[in-house]
């Protein structure tokens, strides 16, 4: 029984590792990056966070510091015996990654779910895809694409699901094995929240299941590939309300990429791609 849950581990890292290969080659990790600088560099961006920013602060720090104060040690303690002095620092990034899966959790159902949708949809506007975001939602005169968002039509991003959560306390085993399994943790992370990210753009095509399934299976390791750099920048809960809202903002880049068919056989912009080779 032991030969056989060790081959099916063994199978299962060899196609993380392939996974990983292909999502690294994607550049789509870039895009989060893309969606920091743009957040940054477009001042209309920040009215949505600006006018979160206070309550959800506040969600982050005491979500934050229950879970160190109620599981860090046990945690830590725990893992000593797998990973030795490795231990502490292990437990310290599980809680922050387990904070911050609670604190996206409350925030984006409970507080800014509407702000990056409308987040999402002001960058769909500066970039020229007018049609796309007025089928779900009106659009009236302004001077910066946020002061055109009218009336939503189409319901906002789906609320919160338990699967996500289920999913997230099935693979947190991983991290008891040293460096490979919180590696692997990461990407399964990742290679759902990249989907996740496309929940509005998918939304506003109108596609239904069979449609999202085969368009997130045909990019599936560029979305794992942007997955991965978005959880990694939410993984700090008081920093992730800045993070949630620039990774929304490079979901929207990329939407917009594909929407206007400047993309390669990898799903991402040639140009980014080019990016993505400089940096290897």
């Amino acid at each position: 029984m032991s030969e056989k849950v060790k081959e099916v581990a063994v199978q299962e890292a060899d196609r993380i590792k392939v996974l990983a290969t292909e999502a690294a080659r994607s550049g789509a990790y870039l895009y989060p990056l893309r969606g920091l600088a743009y957040f940054v560099s477009h001042r209309a961006l920040w009215k949505p966070l600006t006018a979160k920013l206070v309550p959800t602060l506040s969600l982050g720090l005491g979500v934050t510091a229950f879970m160190f104060v109620f599981t860090y040690l046990p945690q830590a303690a725990i893992m000593t015996f797998t990973q030795g002095p490795l231990a502490a620092v292990s437990a310290a990034l599980l809680v922050l990654s387990e904070s911050s899966t609670i604190f996206t959790m409350l925030s984006k159902t409970l507080l800014i779910e509407d702000a990056l949708v409308d987040t999402f949809d002001g960058v769909l506007l500066s970039k020229g895809t007018t049609d796309l975001v007025s089928s779900g939602r009106q659009i009236k005169a302004g001077n910066n694409p946020m002061a055109k968002l009218g009336k939503i039509i189409k319901t906002p991003l789906a609320r919160f699901s338990p699967d996500a959560l289920i999913r997230y306390f099935m693979y947190l085993p991983l991290n008891f094995i040293p460096v490979v399994g919180t590696i692997m943790f990461v990407i399964l992370q990742g290679r759902r929240a990249g989907p996740s990210a496309h929940t509005r753009y998918f939304q506003l095509k109108g596609w239904n299941s069979a449609q999202k399934e085969k368009h997130i299976e045909e990019n599936k390791a560029a979305y794992t590939s942007f997955g991965v750099a978005a959880a990694l920048l939410e993984l700090v809960p008081i920093a992730s309300i800045l993070f949630a809202f620039t990774n929304t903002v490079g979901a929207a880049l990329w939407a917009a990429d594909m929407e206007q068919g400047d993309v390669n056989q990898h799903g991402t912009s040639p140009h980014l791609r080019e990016q993505a080779q400089k940096a290897e």
